[in-house]
């Protein structure tokens, strides 16, 4: 595989995603904003990271937590002005930290301007920025597409006697990027933010943005009504054509990183995206490994990931690609320790293996807000807890096939998208420190015991092996463009690679289970090596070649 042509500020980049509506209220309306996220600055770079990406800030009725648009270049007044966020800017760029936007054009809300004159009629300006499709002779919708959060993915508008496609929520119509209008204002928009200073864009199921022509009938998938939603247009006709196009004439004008988001993405398929000598993208998200827990009924499930299975998807993506995306959770996903580790009794040991075994492999490393405390799944005892559309939906379809409350529940608490959106836990003063106010969404209750402040405050605390971690992980050449190679791929309790280079050679070592257990170094390690991290504090150069680990036990060592 390529090595990756990156400069060298992308290359060191470690990202930390704010999710700024839970991050930090300053005001006390029970929303976090832009002024509270620049409060927790030094809190970000005293971490280690150097690049924040955040979620959608724009105008938008948050229908879908902001991933719907109204207004592209406008602030949402509940996050604070455009005038802080330029003090953002240049606050964060006074400490050398980036700052990533969210950029969301797949679709746009169905409050905005080009959406509500697009359904006017069939002959105006903007008309054709939208997917428009006749119904079929009985005024049934175009296909049985599906969206993703549930239900057909098209909507029937009287006014032009056609349905619009969405492939998310009916209130997100998805934009006509074979409209070169189209294109051009959504270049223009990003040329706005990026002559601002921003630092790049993740953008936001990207993979999606070329539809097909023809839409036809898709597969019935995970025993829904509806077809699979990324039916004909994940990886589209014209995907490539047009982020080369955007590359073009805006990304390859400014310094800076370009991260899409490409679900329903193979490896082979993602090369197209990130390969230097096509001028699209540095790098994407893709989400594999995030399947291994699924069920049979899709992502929520009664599933529990086999260590094996998201071992064997990490390392094939870091077989077939220059350059990965590395993360297991986000605003989209479960806490990671409540997913793959142990929530409870070794909640601390286990976050920062899994730290370990995600962070230190080739690529750019992701941290989602709260992971280097080790925050954890809220664990609702009522579906009216709970403000993700999504879960919601997915709840009555789950009741509706004939699972009961208490396991559609239990399904349901395992997925839902509120596990990490649930409020930053600062202290365990008044609703974890996150507000004076009522907070948007409910702070989980453990925040007496799981908080930046207590973290703070031992040397030995998950955040504080982060700040180790990521150190390590920026200092080391090797850890940065070393090979990535599995070994012991045969084993089951334990996830080890190396990353090497003509210099050097370093292996991380982690154990996935409660329990102690025997493992063997690789040969060209034995005798010859000095453990560079460890998240026990006590463990020790290793001296003989069998090495008992302890429960969640990860250690890095280095051939010396």
């Amino acid at each position: 595989m390529r090595t990756m042509k990156m400069n060298d500020w992308k290359k060191k980049a470690i990202v930390y995603e704010a999710y700024v509506q839970s991050f930090n209220d300053s005001d006390g309306d029970g929303i976090g904003d832009l002024p509270g996220l620049i409060e927790k600055l030094d809190y970000i770079k005293n971490l280690g990271a150097n690049v924040i990406w955040l979620t959608p800030i724009f105008k938008s009725p948050l229908v879908d937590n902001g991933y719907d648009i109204a207004d592209y270049e406008a602030i949402n007044p509940i996050y604070g002005s455009m005038n802080d966020f330029k003090k953002l800017l240049q606050q964060a760029h006074e400490r050398d930290l980036k700052i990533v936007m969210d950029l969301v054009v797949n679709h746009t809300s169905d409050q905005h301007k080009w959406f509500k004159e697009s359904k006017k009629n069939r002959n105006n300006k903007y008309s054709d920025y939208y997917i428009w499709r006749d119904p079929k002779e009985d005024g049934s919708a175009p296909t049985n597409l599906g969206s993703a959060f549930g239900g057909s993915a098209w909507t029937y508008v009287p006014e032009r006697n056609q349905y619009y496609l969405h492939l998310f929520a009916k209130q997100q119509p998805d934009l006509n990027w074979d409209n070169p209008q189209v294109r051009n204002d959504i270049y223009q928009m990003m040329k706005f933010w990026l002559d601002m200073g921003v630092d790049g864009f993740r953008m936001d199921s990207i993979s999606f943005i070329s539809k097909p022509s023809k839409f036809e009938d898709a597969p019935l998938e995970d025993n829904k009504e509806y077809g699979a939603y990324y039916y004909g247009s994940a990886n589209g006709p014209h995907i490539h054509e047009y982020l080369r196009e955007m590359n073009q004439k805006v990304l390859s004008k400014y310094d800076v990183i370009s991260i899409g988001e490409t679900p329903h993405t193979t490896a082979r398929e993602a090369r197209l995206f990130v390969e230097p000598d096509r001028h699209e993208l540095d790098m994407v998200f893709q989400f594999e490994h995030m399947h291994v827990d699924y069920g049979e009924f899709g992502r929520y499930s009664d599933v529990t990931f086999k260590m094996s299975d998201l071992r064997n998807s990490m390392t094939s993506w870091q077989n077939d690609l220059s350059w990965n995306s590395n993360y297991l959770g986000n605003h989209d996903q479960p806490r990671i320790v409540s997913r793959f580790g142990n929530d409870s009794k070794y909640r601390k040991e286990s976050a920062k293996m899994l730290a370990m075994v995600s962070l230190l492999q080739k690529g750019t490393p992701f941290i989602f807000q709260g992971e280097e405390i080790g925050m954890t799944n809220l664990h609702i005892k009522n579906i009216d807890e709970l403000k993700d559309l999504e879960a919601h939906n997915i709840y009555s379809f789950l009741k509706s096939k004939g699972i009961s409350d208490k396991d559609a529940l239990k399904m349901v608490n395992r997925k839902t998208r509120d596990n990490a959106r649930t409020p930053m836990q600062w202290n365990k003063e008044q609703n974890a420190g996150f507000s004076s106010g009522n907070p948007w969404i409910e702070v989980n209750p453990n925040y007496l015991e799981i908080n930046v402040k207590k973290d703070l405050q031992d040397s030995n605390s998950i955040y504080r092996f982060y700040q180790k971690l990521l150190k390590l992980r920026n200092n080391n050449q090797v850890l940065l463009d070393g090979n990535y190679d599995l070994i012991t791929p045969e084993d089951s309790a334990i996830f080890a690679y190396t990353r090497s280079s003509d210099k050097d050679k370093v292996a991380v070592i982690c154990s996935f289970v409660p329990y102690k257990v025997k493992y063997e170094l690789p040969e060209d390690f034995v005798n010859k090596n000095k453990v560079i991290l460890s998240n026990y504090d006590d463990r020790e150069d290793m001296a003989s070649n069998t090495i008992y680990l302890r429960p969640y036990e990860g250690v890095v060592i280095k051939r010396e």
